[in-house]
């Protein structure tokens, strides 16, 4: 049971993380690839919004398995790192989708659809280069978090099995 828990936790985590450090790539290669930075931004929005429901799905599922997991001794007694961790990236990925992403797409609609043609000094393409920054930011405290909770999982000891 205990090895099940710990398998389910690192896919999860294995998941997630991997996406992060996944989508730069897809982002570079649109960006570098496409003539077109109105579609290649439009593939790194949906692409990000993909990794965003995943992470959130899958930081749902790691929370009640990790507290599930410390109950059934498969952390030992740290099991208060990881779900915080887990709760600090649930909570920045939320907040990228649902408060950041919203307000880069209202600044785009308002630039007329394709913010790459509007005025470098223009309102709106500033507030969406503002919040594309804090959007990198946000994206790197998950990757962050992620990294520190892979090191918490795999610093977590793994109680001898009773046998019996």
């Amino acid at each position: 049971m205990r090895t099940l828990l710990r398998g389910l936790v690192q896919v999860l985590v294995a998941l997630w993380v991997g996406g992060i450090l996944f989508f730069p790539v897809v982002a570079y290669i649109a960006f570098r690839s496409l003539r077109d930075t109105h579609t290649a931004g439009t593939i790194a929005r949906q692409c990000l919004h993909t990794l965003h429901v995943e992470g959130l799905i899958a930081g749902l599922l790691l929370i009640p398995l990790l507290l599930i997991g410390g109950v059934a001794g498969a952390y030992g007694r740290r099991i208060i790192g990881p779900v915080t961790l887990t709760l600090v990236m649930l909570g920045l990925t939320a907040f990228s989708q649902y408060s950041i992403m919203p307000r880069m797409e209202q600044d785009r609609l308002r630039s007329g659809g394709r913010i790459d043609a509007t005025a470098p000094n223009d309102a709106s393409r500033l507030d969406f280069e503002r919040l594309h920054l804090a959007s990198e930011r946000v994206e790197a405290g998950v990757l962050v978090a992620g990294l520190l909770l892979i090191l918490m999982l795999a610093r977590a000891p793994l109680p001898p099995l009773r046998r019996g």
